[in-house]
């Protein structure tokens, strides 16, 4: 081989390798600016910001937490107006910031823990099917009181009531809580006003209000939505969430 071949042989080697450890850097380097502005990106085009200036609801979450009456309220709260436009911050909260596991054994990250959440508008505490564990849980129900001084409203589903109960916030004031539970609610506590679960699905009371929970969540978070945007845009989320096929469905032929 000629000395002319060597030098080409080595020059297209070296070459090759540039090459090969060019493509390396990109694989093992992103440009992360590149990739968080691309409008197809998955997790980019879905995330919603926090905007200071928007209302802020705050699901609480924990352990054993029934997952629909977390998912109804982000469900309702999530929606963008008709035009498109983001109208509320919708964040969850839980003591850590660990993953929790809901009833149901999906496992949900909170966006805050009780140190770092930010000032909320309204403020929504689901329930468990066993509540003895967050009832008994001061930093749960510190958390609520503090909570309840800066929000304008404070909303319960099902056994939640159990919570505000415990926290005192509710006291003199009309509360519903799960089918079955209201006459042991007013036993523990006598300060509520409980209403009967048996007839009564939602009451508003005040800057409270509560529901049976699980599907009736929503009756809540609906009601909530619209004293905070107004009626036609309740309507436009009931009708994105297809909540009119929901109660008057027909089995096809």
């Amino acid at each position: 081989m000629t000395l002319k071949n060597i030098l080409t042989s080595s020059l297209i080697a070296l070459i090759a390798c540039n090459c090969n450890n060019t493509t390396k850097e990109n694989i093992e380097k992103p440009d992360t600016t590149e990739i968080t502005g691309t409008a197809s990106d998955t997790l980019t085009k879905h995330l919603k910001p926090f905007k200071k200036n928007l209302p802020t609801i705050g699901l609480l979450m924990y352990s054993g937490v029934l997952q629909s009456e977390v998912i109804a309220t982000s469900d309702v709260f999530a929606k963008a107006s008709e035009s498109g436009e983001q109208l509320f911050n919708v964040i969850t909260i839980a003591e850590t910031s660990q993953a929790i596991s809901t009833e149901e054994g999906m496992h949900f990250v909170p966006d805050y823990n009780f140190e770092n959440c930010p000032k909320l508008d309204a403020l929504f505490v689901p329930s468990a099917y066993n509540m003895y564990a967050q009832v008994n849980n001061e930093k749960i129900i510190d958390f609520i009181k503090a909570k309840n001084q800066e929000t304008t409203y404070t909303v319960s589903n099902c056994a939640g009531a159990q919570l505000i109960g415990k926290s005192g916030i509710a006291d003199g004031h009309k509360i519903v809580t799960w089918i079955g539970g209201g006459e042991q609610l007013q036993k523990d506590f006598p300060n509520l006003l409980v209403q009967d679960d048996a007839t009564v699905t939602f009451v508003e009371d005040g800057k409270f209000s509560s529901s049976n929970g699980n599907l009736a969540s929503y009756i809540s978070a609906l009601n909530l939505l619209e004293k905070m945007t107004n009626p036609e845009h309740r309507k436009f989320v009931e009708s994105y969430l297809y909540l009119e096929r929901l109660q008057n469905w027909k089995p096809s032929n």
